[in-house]
C-alpha cells in the first residue's frame, strides 16, 4: 500500500507508536529551529557588504569611447 493516502497513515501510526506520540511535533520543532539561521535576513550588514561588491563588479565591460 505504499504510495496511498491509508498507507500514508499506516505509517505515520507505526511511526507514533515506535517514537512516541509527538514524533512528527519534534521532527517540526527541530525544523523550525533550524530554519532560520543564516542567510541576509539574519545578518543586514553582511546584505549591505555584498550588494555593494555586486554594484561595483560590472558584467558589461569597459565602457567604449567614440572619439
Amino acid at each position: 500500500m505504499a504510495g496511498t493516502k491509508a498507507g500514508g497513515q499506516k505509517a505515520a501510526a507505526t511511526n507514533k507508536t515506535k517514537y512516541g506520540k509527538d514524533f512528527y511535533a519534534e521532527i517540526g520543532r527541530k525544523g523550525g529551529r533550524n530554519g532560520h539561521t543564516g542567510g541576509f535576513a539574519a545578518n543586514p550588514e553582511l546584505a549591505k557588504i555584498a550588494g555593494a561588491k555586486g554594484g561595483r563588479i560590472s558584467k558589461r565591460g569597459k565602457a567604449k569611447k567614440n572619439a
